[in-house]
Formats: structure tokens, sequence, C-alpha cells
């Protein structure tokens, strides 16, 4: 299956499900999103083999744009036959955070799917808007894998811009069938599934073979792939191997976005070639690679093409500048990056042939080392990290923020007086590090960003550290900073070392 994408793609999830249309009624019009709390859920969707619950909080804006959407889609959906009911949670609400925590909510609005009363959970992962959503669950609520008995039932499921899987099997039972639907049922919310008798009416392909065998449609490469091992583990790699380009292509284009998030998701090392693909020239360059792509098949490594026009955000992320293009980066599983500025087409075979040799050593996003580092906390970056810290032999507490960070910026008055307060020890070091500007590799560090609760772990110099001690800084009146203490929520991130 595929993973969850990389730190700064930001996910929406959506769970649709119903017990019974809520007859509330507000401002004089009915309510069709049924409201659940602690005391009802467990009883209400056990009820049902399909429901998509809506967990909010009321102060979120997107949870309040998706509202008006949400009621709209639950009203036709109440319609359909049979009918689809969705409801929502508010999980903000001390009462219902149970429900957040067992279904792993972690942001809002988040929408899940639950199936055969609750036993089968899914994210839901279509459109925002009523229509959207209604046609999505028209589709999820109904069969994991639809009949194909002509040529237009073909066109209609399977075109150029999707994945598509079909079965082609000489009868609709039997082990290899089943162990198909069970791969259906699984992978239905990332994959359309199809099934028939006859190849003929499909579009691509032998047309002449009588199965079983899963052809699986898509719309790069070589367009089509059959597979005739039906072992539900071996299908669902296949599936999730074949679904992913040689190369992927990272521009403007929306319906490349799918496979741009599949390629991050991968459990692969990844290579990122980055070049300006309208210039001329680029013609060798993006043959090279993919030639590269070619060799290295298999072999634990992806390869995406982004487009420098496109490539911002990954610019800023991996701390590069558009004067190193063509560049190329490849990023272990690990975190750890490797990097060829200004590139030409006869360096990357070489490149990519060093790195799996361990030839290429690691590269270090680092901010500038301060000129001046004089304030009560200091500044530490990737490049000083070693010195100010590990070998500086002093008790260092350490602050990894962002700087957007509402929580971060609330604490910086806190952290402030407890350097002032500290400043004459010589023994002790509070300090600060950019966590968004600064590659933080090192295994001593539990750093993981946005929705991360994080700890304060006393330990000693250069040694693994702990994650026992949680706890909420707070600055009440009459207590001295010796008194402080410490919790951290989203970027906030503090550690001690005990020199």
């Amino acid at each position: 299956m595929a993973r969850s994408v990389s730190a700064w793609f930001a996910l929406v999830a959506i769970v649709c499900s119903v017990t019974a249309i809520s007859a509330e009624e507000s401002n004089g019009s009915k309510e069709f999103v049924l409201t659940l709390d602690h005391s009802n859920f467990t009883d209400s969707v056990s009820k049902h083999k399909f429901i998509v619950v809506e967990f909010y909080a009321p102060w979120c804006g997107h949870c309040k744009n998706l509202a008006p959407e949400y009621e709209k889609a639950a009203s036709i959906l109440s319609k359909h036959d049979p009918p689809v009911i969705l409801a929502k949670v508010d999980a903000n609400k001390e009462a219902n955070k149970g429900l957040a925590n067992e279904y792993d909510v972690r942001g809002f609005p988040t929408l899940k799917i639950l199936r055969n009363g609750g036993k089968d959970v899914q994210e839901y992962k279509g459109p925002r808007e009523a229509d959207g959503i209604v046609e999505y669950l028209k589709r999820e609520s109904g069969p994991a894998s639809a009949e194909l008995k002509s040529a237009e039932d073909a066109i209609k499921l399977i075109d150029d811009k999707k994945i598509v899987v079909v079965g082609v099997f000489p009868k609709f039972s039997g082990k290899d069938f089943e162990s198909y639907i069970a791969l259906a049922e699984k992978l239905r919310s990332d994959y359309e599934f199809g099934h028939t008798l006859d190849a003929k009416h499909l579009p691509r392909g032998e047309s002449s073979v009588t199965g079983p065998v899963v052809r699986l449609f898509k719309p790069f490469d070589e367009l089509f792939v059959d597979f005739k091992d039906f072992n539900v583990e071996a299908l669902e790699k296949f599936v999730e191997e074949s679904s992913i380009p040689l190369v992927t292509l990272f521009n403007k284009d929306p319906s490349n976005h799918p496979f741009v998030i599949k390629f991050y998701n991968s459990p692969n090392a990844k290579a990122m070639l980055f070049a300006n693909l309208s210039n001329e020239g680029t013609d060798s360059l993006k043959s090279k690679y993919r030639e590269v792509a070619e060799q290295y098949k298999g072999q634990g490594i992806g390869f995406l093409l982004g487009d420098l026009e496109a490539s911002q955000a990954a610019f800023q992320y991996f701390g590069v500048q558009e004067s190193q293009v063509p560049l190329i980066i490849i990023q272990n599983n690990d975190g750890k990056k490797y990097l060829k500025p200004n590139l030409k087409a006869d360096d990357i075979a070489s490149f990519v042939k060093d790195y799996k040799e361990g030839k290429v050593p690691p590269y270090v996003k680092s901010e500038p080392v301060p000129e001046e580092n004089n304030e009560p906390v200091k500044v530490v970056v990737a490049d000083t990290l070693e010195d100010m810290v590990f070998k500086s032999g002093k008790n260092v507490l350490l602050e990894f923020y962002a700087p957007w960070c509402g929580h971060c910026k609330k604490l910086a008055p806190i952290l402030d007086e407890v350097a002032v307060h500290y400043e004459k020890d010589a023994s002790v070091l509070i300090a600060k590090l950019d966590a968004t500007a600064n590659d933080i590799s090192d295994g001593k560090f539990d750093v993981r960003g946005p929705r991360k609760t994080s700890s304060i772990s006393w330990n000693r110099t250069g040694t693994k550290l702990s994650n026992k001690s949680q706890r909420r800084m707070s600055s009440e009146k009459g207590r001295g900073p010796e008194n402080i203490t410490i919790r951290h929520r989203w970027y906030v991130h503090l550690q001690f070392y005990i020199g």
C-alpha cells in the first residue's frame, strides 16, 4: 500500500457513513448529516455496512468550508438506492477525543469510510465539493470491481489519465477470482477495478486470452501489463509497482500529481532531477536519465524529473538554488541526501553508480553560521550542531522550531526568560535551531515536524535520548524560570543534554 506523502504535502481525509437520517431541524430545514458522539457512535456505526464519518473542530476553517458541501451531498445521497448516510463527530469535545484517537485523527477535517459495521476503516480520498463527494461515494459504496459486459463498459472505466485494473476470468468463481476481489476491496480507495469474461472488450492487450489474468492499464510507459500470480500479496505488489512511472514527471499538469504523490510515498530511495524543461538542449539530459532509470529498475530506487517552474517548494525544502540546475538529488528513507549541481547528461550514470557504491558524501542543508550570536538564546545551525551541542561540554536545552509555528512563537518569550536566568552559568546553554532550514539527520533527535507532540529528554551528551518527560511549559506569575515545566506541541521540540 502507498505510504503517507512527504512532509510538505498536506493531506485532507473525509469519512462517510450513516446509521439513520437525522430528523433534527435547523433554521427550519432538515439536516441530513447525522450527528454522532461518544455515547452513540459504536451503536450507530455497527448497524451499517457502509458509513462515512467526518471528524471536525468547530473552529476549523476547512471544516466550515466543507460543511455546506457535506450537507448537500448527504441530502443527495439520502435518495440513493440504498441510501448513503454521512455523519459527523465534534472531535474537539473532550468527551469525543477517545474516538479521535481510536480513528487516528491528526487534523481537521478528517473523514473516514467505515465498512461492515465499523470493522473495516479506510481514508476518504475523494473531492470536497458536493457533486464530487456524491460520485465518489456512489462508487465506494458499490461493488469493489465492476463487471465489464461490453466494449462500451470498458471504455467508460478505462481512460488515458488513470490506473485501472481489470481481471479476465473464464468464470466469476473459484480461488483466483476470490483473490482478485479481495485485492479490489483492499485497494479500492486508490484504484478502479473491473472484471470480465471476454478480453475482446478491453481496449489494449491480447484479446484472445481467456484468463485468469490481471491486466493493469496505465497512461505511461508500456500502457498495459499482464500478471498471472493470484496470491493477494503478490497482486498488491504488482499493482503498486506497476502504477509508478519509470520516470515520474513533476510539472504543473494536475494529471501528473497523483503519480508524484505515489513516487514520494514509495519505500524506495528517490532520485530527483530538476531542470528547466522548457529550455532547448534538455532532450539529451532526459534521455540519459531514462536510460539510467531503466538500468536500476527493480533495485530500490525511483526516478523523478522535475520542471524548474513547478519545483520551487522542493528547492526551498532541500535548500538549493535555481542557479544549481540541472541538479540531481537522491534521498534515502533515513533522510540522508546526496546532491550534484550543474549536472551534465554524461554525469548522471556515474553519479548514480557512485551513490549506489557509497562513494558520494551526504549533503547537509544548513543556514549560514551567524556572524554574531550574542542573544541569550543562542542560534544553532546544522553546521554548528556538533560543536555547540555535543562537543560543548555544557548542559544544553535545544529548541527545534518552525518560524511560522504559532506554538513556537508563544514559547519564544518563555525560552528567552529561561536563557536570561541561566546566562551567567557557564555550564548551561539555551539554544534554538530552525528545523525548516537545517537538516537534522542525527539519530539522537526525533523531530518529525507539524502535528508531532515532542518531549524534553534528559540524558548525557552523545547518548540516545528517551521520550519519558512530556510537560507543559507555562510561566505562572510568581514562579521563577527554574520552576517552569514544559510541554511541546506541533513543531516545538526541545531536547536537553547534560554535559
